[in-house]
């Protein structure tokens, strides 16, 4: 993500205006209206500032990379690396799958926040999803929990159980 995406997308998401950040940032409004258009680069420090002017963390996070598998008849999966953590806001989110992940019940909603519909989608985006379904969806820490309920086939069970027992100590 370029810095200037970066910048304005933290202002928005705080509900803030340009010379609301640029003030707790300690800058001008002209000069942060330069960062987010690309017509200026912040060093480091200063978009560090403007981030957490508008509230956020300027943090560095693993990468996650995906790695394909293929069931016993040739199906496609993706198992990430790592599990990672979502967002409040999307881990709970209410939700309409694409179609390639929901064919048999289109536009049907899911709470992601309702543990029954999260378990449905869970197993829809296991069995079915891409690596950016996985990213969208799959909140690491929700699906270590529904672990033990989740109904899916051995292989796609298997591929994941090294990520769900490295967290889980028993």
């Amino acid at each position: 993500m370029a810095a200037e995406e970066l910048l304005k997308r933290a202002r928005l998401a705080a509900g803030k205006t340009q010379a609301d950040i640029a003030w707790a940032a300690g800058t001008s409004r002209t000069t942060l209206s330069a960062y987010e258009h690309g017509r200026k680069s912040p060093t480091l420090d200063t978009a560090e500032r403007i981030v957490e002017a508008a509230g956020y963390e300027f943090a560095l996070d693993p990468r996650v990379e995906f790695t394909d598998h293929l069931t016993r008849r040739g199906r496609p999966f993706s198992v990430p690396d790592r599990l990672f953590r979502l967002p409040l806001d999307r881990a709970f989110a209410k939700v309409v799958l694409p179609l390639h992940l929901n064919w048999s019940d289109p536009g049907a909603e899911y709470d992601l926040s309702n543990p029954a519909d999260r378990r449905l989608v869970f197993q829809r985006v296991l069995l079915e999803g891409l690596p950016e379904d996985i990213r969208r969806y799959v909140d690491g820490a929700l699906l270590i929990d529904l672990w033990p309920e989740l109904v899916l086939p051995t292989e796609i069970r298997e591929a994941w159980v090294p990520l769900v027992e490295h967290v889980v100590v028993r």
